[in-house]
C-alpha cells in the first residue's frame, strides 16, 4: 500500500471551504501525476492533524472525490485513486488556472497595476516558492 506524499494546504480565511479547497488539490495532483493510480491518500486522521483541520471536513472531501469516481474506499486500507485516472497533458493542466488566471487579471486592473508590474510581482513570488 503505498501512501503518496501530499503538498496539501488550506487557507481557512480564503472564502472557499476547506473541503473544496482539497478536493481541488487532489484533483490537480492527480492531473499532474504527482498522485498516480493506485496511490492512497493520507488517512482522515492523519491528514486533519497534518492540516489542523476538523476530521469531518477531511471526510466531507473524500466522499465527494469517492461519489465523483476520483478515488475508492478500499475496506480496511483507505481511500485510492481510481485506476482509470490519468495524467492530463500540459494544456489541460494550464486550462485549470484560467479562473485563478481571470480573478487575478480583475483584482490587478481594480487596483490600477500595469501588467508589466503584475508579471514581474508573479515571476518574484514563483521564485520565492522554488526556494
Amino acid at each position: 500500500m503505498r501512501h503518496s506524499a501530499l503538498l496539501l494546504q488550506v487557507v481557512p480565511s480564503s472564502g472557499e471551504p476547506i473541503y473544496r479547497q482539497l478536493i481541488e488539490q487532489i484533483k490537480r495532483m492527480i492531473s499532474s501525476g504527482k498522485l498516480k493510480s493506485e496511490d492512497y491518500l493520507p488517512s482522515v486522521r492523519q491528514l486533519a492533524a497534518e492540516l489542523d483541520v476538523n476530521p469531518m471536513t477531511i471526510s466531507k472531501a473524500y466522499s465527494l472525490l469517492e461519489a465523483q469516481n476520483i478515488v475508492t474506499r478500499v475496506r480496511g486500507k483507505g481511500m485510492k485513486v481510481m485506476e482509470y485516472s490519468h495524467e492530463a497533458t500540459t494544456e489541460e493542466r494550464l486550462e485549470q488556472l484560467i479562473p485563478i488566471m481571470e480573478t487575478l487579471i480583475h483584482q490587478s486592473q481594480q487596483l490600477d497595476l500595469e501588467k508589466e508590474q503584475v508579471v514581474e510581482w508573479f515571476n518574484y513570488q514563483i521564485e520565492k516558492e522554488v526556494q
